[in-house]
């Protein structure tokens, strides 16, 4: 079959392309790389046209057009699976509405529950056989793509070809639309710099792991420094089965740790969602037959998590109360980001033969007039449960590590507080007194 001239006969301008979309549609536009710049400007264009559409997306690096162009949102509302700074920055403007979810349950979503009038993806070129390649971004793309009334691609060159298992690219005779976009290579995130006080939470996490671990981490300064002191230390076929793939990852297995020989599944080859960091990441999966993205509905799934012995876990909250709840999410009702796959991992973790899941964070933090307040409180007021204290278990902050598992109300309150800034730790025995949390014979 000559798929280049299906290719020809699907090619349209992106001005050409937007004009599918209808009063009242539900557009998905792909995550972080793979989000369709040039489709999004044709279609903030045509606001003057439009009437109530629905956006989907996730994780966008950049300005969004049809929600720049709509500060009122007479015509776009915008919608997150999980937001990254950009998309908080939104929610605080009234600009963008956060979509509750379990990153594993995504596209069972699609294909049980949820409408798409249009799905936008930019993708690789398509190859000699007529495949379109996600490049760094399978994650949930393929279920939203396959639900779609109509599928418009935005082609962008500079986009790598990255190998994958199974959902990692879309077919000629599956797409509607083809747009040649804006070639471009993929955006760099960098990870912040790590602080004294991450260094002395990746020390504990990195003495409490074991060759052969496979790995999950987050992003940000602490899993930077945890990468770091990996690659500085002597653990040996380290593995990768991670949602997002940083650049920690890439420290490790250049100076030598990271193998995946030791996997007891997917065995020599690292297994990531999406990646999301420095060229040099980029380059690093280029076609590279040892790291392979594959869809969030494997990757996060506690079934194939769990096949995986030594599986560590590593990712930050922002708070938790002295009932041993974990908010990742919000501060109170403010939006920060999204349950994303933290409970996934937490639970998969659980079930791993020696498996281990660290929740992170500093015990304190500093307001913008410089007041020290603690991340411990002794209940939520509008904070999000991203972890129910019926599943939080291994807890780490600057002041040692704590094992939550099969404790009562007060072995917790009093474990937790024992984690806190000392300068909070009276402020919260008076609480969990209050609550009656707190034992007596407790030491102050």
């Amino acid at each position: 079959m000559d798929f280049f001239k299906e290719y020809k006969d699907k090619l349209m301008t992106a001005e050409d392309a937007v004009k599918v979309v209808k009063n009242g549609d539900w557009i998905d536009y792909a995550t972080s790389n793979s989000f369709p710049v040039t489709l999004d400007k044709a279609l903030a264009k045509r606001k003057n046209e439009l009437e109530d559409i629905k956006i989907r997306g996730y994780l966008t690096l950049e300005p969004i057009a049809t929600v720049e162009s709509d500060p009122e949102r007479a015509v776009f509302t915008y919608n997150s699976w999980h937001c990254g700074g950009y998309e908080r920055k939104l929610v605080d403007k009234g600009l963008c509405n956060y979509i509750p979810m379990i990153f594993r349950n995504i596209e069972e979503y699609y294909k049980r529950y949820l409408t798409v009038n249009v799905a936008m993806m930019a993708v690789a070129p398509m190859d000699h056989h007529g495949y379109f390649n996600f490049s760094v971004t399978t994650a949930g793309a393929k279920a939203a793509l396959d639900k779609a009334d109509i599928v418009i691609l935005e082609v962008n060159s500079k986009l790598p070809k990255v190998f994958g298992g199974f959902d990692n690219c879309i077919h000629i005779s599956e797409v509607d639309i083809v747009v040649e976009g804006e070639n471009r290579k993929p955006l760099e995130l960098s990870s912040p710099p790590s602080t004294d006080t991450d260094d002395i939470i990746a020390r504990t996490i990195v003495n409490n792991m074991c060759d052969g671990s496979v790995l999950q981490i987050g992003i940000g300064g602490l899993p930077n420094a945890v990468g770091k002191m990996i690659a500085q230390s002597d653990l040996k076929n380290l593995g990768v089965h991670t949602e997002l793939l940083v650049d920690a990852y890439l420290d490790m297995y250049k100076a030598g740790n990271l193998t995946n020989k030791q996997k007891t599944i997917d065995k020599n080859k690292g297994v990531f969602g999406f990646a999301l960091g420095s060229s040099e990441l980029y380059d690093w999966i280029t076609e590279n037959p040892g790291m392979i993205t594959a869809p969030i509905s494997y990757v996060n799934s506690p079934r194939v998590i769990s096949q995986l012995d030594n599986f560590v876990s590593i990712n930050n909250c922002i708070s938790v109360d002295l009932y041993g709840q974990i908010c990742a999410e919000s501060a109170a009702t403010r939006h920060i980001s999204g349950t994303g796959g933290q409970l996934d991992f937490l639970t998969g973790a659980f079930d791993s033969k020696n498996g281990k899941s660290f929740i992170c964070m500093t015990s304190s933090y500093k307001d913008k007039n410089g007041n020290l307040l603690s991340r411990f409180t002794p209940t939520f007021n509008g904070d999000i449960v991203t972890d129910p204290r019926s599943q939080s278990f291994l807890l780490v902050t600057e002041y040692g590590m704590i094992n939550l598992a099969g404790l009562s109300t007060w072995e917790r309150a009093e474990k937790l507080i024992s984690l806190a800034h000392p300068s909070h730790r009276d402020y919260l025995i008076k609480a969990a007194e209050k609550q009656n949390i707190w034992r007596l014979s407790n030491k102050k």
